[in-house]
């Protein structure tokens, strides 16, 4: 029976959409005002990064633990009080009277994160048919790319009508509602197995390390947080400077070009079906990097046009490689994730303070030139380590 005929799917695709929104509003909702916050804070820009890197790194820290918790307590209880917490230290964010504080903040709210999305994956894995799963993937990720424009789009809009503070009172405002409509709308697991115990899916865990192909994703994963994070950090300190001398609220309008490849990245099942994941993500990779090349131009709107291919290419192999760890997977599912998850982060925290670096360097073009070769290791893992081909993806059409 098709997904579109199963009873609940809507309320279930709404779900998984939520999980990724929220979290996604978040972690990012500080990421358009950075050139704002260092001016206040009087900080420059690799110290202000510590925004971005305190909250990647947190996840990362935490990610695999949080799998192990789920495999064992169960997915919607874990994630609804994940979702219910989250607020808090967003109030907190709001409320840091200097940049230290700020910081610490920002790491508690990481800490808070990973039982939301990476155990939203692991649901998705097990409550979707093995045919699903990409394009399930896909409606969660849309999601998070919604959710990954609203909080730079809002809070920029938000900091220039009422200031950044209220403005982050207002997130955590919307995030208490979604927990409520994340217990109401997300069904109970219904084919979820319930580990042992903690050592039970502690020794899970460390199975995943045999797994040749979840190295291989894993190590995807980390470039493309590592080049999202980078990019759409430090592409704010060059739009905020001359000759664009973009406000917050056109810094967080940039941001829509995440709404592009949130509309394409359900197609990535189709896509997967018919050409296999390594010929498909190679020619991705290209674009990517064709995309990044554009953003040196000088012309806003070529800026732009670069920024919106990079939204797409990325998101569409985020897509992939989440979909392929919960298939790979096939026991301890939220503790696979919790792994990607880690590497995933553990390169967002990378390319913000390695991004820092290139920029104090050289700017915007040397930001470019690490993504380029970051991008490079990527292809060079796909094709090497890559399956040639996965079992076909039946196609799905946008949820």
């Amino acid at each position: 029976m098709s997904a579109a005929r199963k009873p609940g799917i809507s309320a279930r695709q709404i779900a998984v959409g939520l999980a990724g929104f929220f979290a996604f509003i978040n972690l990012y909702s500080m990421q358009s005002i950075l050139p704002l916050l260092s001016a206040e804070f009087g900080a420059g820009a690799a110290s202000i990064s510590q925004i971005m890197t305190a909250s990647t790194l947190a996840v990362a820290l935490t990610a695999p633990f949080t799998g192990t918790v789920a495999d064992v307590l169960g997915r919607k209880r874990v994630i609804v009080t994940a979702m219910l917490l989250l607020g808090i230290p967003t109030v907190m964010c709001a409320l840091a009277p200097d940049l230290h504080t700020l910081v610490i903040w920002r790491f508690i709210q990481g800490l808070v994160l990973p039982p939301v999305f990476a155990v939203t994956i692991a649901y998705i894995g097990d409550e979707w048919e093995p045919h699903e799963v990409t394009s399930a993937a896909g409606v969660y990720t849309s999601g998070a790319a919604l959710g990954g424009f609203a909080g730079r789009f809002f809070t920029g809009v938000l900091a220039d009508l009422i200031g950044w503070r209220n403005g982050l009172m207002v997130i955590a405002a919307l995030t208490l509602a979604g927990a409520i409509a994340m217990m109401l709308l997300l069904p109970r697991e219904t084919k979820f197995v319930r580990s042992e115990g903690l050592i039970a899916s502690g020794r899970q865990m460390l199975q995943h390390f045999r797994n040749g192909q979840l190295l291989a994703t894993y190590a995807v994963g980390f470039g493309v947080l590592f080049c999202f994070v980078l990019t759409f950090t430090y592409i704010n300190f060059r739009l905020a400077a001359p000759p664009y001398n973009l406000s917050p609220t056109w810094l967080g309008a940039i941001f829509v070009v995440y709404l592009v490849g949130s509309g394409l990245t359900p197609l990535a099942g189709r896509a997967v079906g018919r050409f296999g994941r390594r010929q498909f993500v190679i020619p991705v990779l290209f674009v990517w990097m064709g995309g990044m090349v554009l953003t040196l131009a000088t012309p806003l709107w070529l800026v732009l046009l670069g920024l919106t291919v990079c939204a797409a290419a990325g998101l569409m192999c985020q897509t992939i490689s989440t979909g392929f760890v919960t298939v790979t997977a096939k026991s301890g599912r939220s503790s696979a994730v919790g792994l990607y998850v880690t590497s995933f982060y553990t390169g967002g925290a990378f390319g913000a303070a390695l991004g820092g670096v290139a920029w104090t360097i050289g700017g915007w073009p040397a930001c470019v030139a690490l993504l380029v070769a970051m991008m490079t290791i990527m292809m060079a893992t796909v094709y090497f380590l890559w399956a040639g081909r996965t079992p076909p993806v039946a196609p799905t059409g946008s949820p």
